[in-house]
């Protein structure tokens, strides 16, 4: 199969909400359920929602092999909250059997954050896209406990990274999908994915 399009892992999550940010930004997107449309994309998005709700989908579809081999061939990623903890090196208060493919090397805390009432949004500098800040939303979302030297840290929020970048892989822990603010899912497809 040819690789053409941007693909947004659509099992659980606010996939519907990546794909229009990315149609926005002008990507054929559309959204992957089985290894046929995950073996169709040059770039993926691994959208934010319940972390053991995904896992147990991605065991279930058969995707994990599959996916494991693309991310470790660098096929140009990103995840979003859920999907951060899915790419990280290693995940606490996880469960016994977290899947984490450690596309980044990042430590991270599963809702570190807090509970969905500690949920809050707050305005995010980032060079990368440049002014004015983003608004982002932050919805029982991972901490980021360590960044490794190779990882890019793009954006923090009171000195704990939010936005980090390795090589293909970008990941945040917000919800950039939640906002009609475009420049993060542009910054992807432009930066990362080229």
């Amino acid at each position: 199969m040819v690789a053409d399009g941007v693909g947004v892992l659509a099992l659980q999550g606010a996939f519907g909400r990546h794909v229009e940010a990315l149609r926005r930004c002008g990507a054929d997107a559309h959204e992957v359920r089985t290894q046929d449309q995950l073996l169709t994309c040059r770039a993926l998005v691994v959208p934010g929602g319940e972390s053991t709700t995904m896992i147990k989908l991605l065991r279930a579809f058969d995707l994990v092999e599959p996916l494991g081999k693309l991310l470790a061939d660098g096929m140009p990623t990103f995840g979003t909250c859920a999907g951060m903890i899915l790419l990280a090196r290693s995940v606490s208060d996880g469960q016994p059997d977290q899947l984490s493919f450690g596309t980044v090397d990042i430590d991270v805390r599963r809702n570190g954050y807090g509970r969905q009432i500690d949920s809050f949004e707050a305005d995010l500098d980032i060079a990368a896209i440049g002014p004015p800040a983003l608004r982002a939303a932050f919805i029982r979302a991972p901490v980021v406990e360590r960044a490794g030297s190779d990882v890019d840290v793009l954006a923090t929020h009171e000195d704990i990274p939010v936005l980090c970048r390795q090589g293909p892989v970008l990941v945040s822990s917000f919800h950039p999908e939640l906002s009609d603010d475009d420049r993060l899912h542009r910054y992807f497809l432009d930066d990362v994915v080229g």
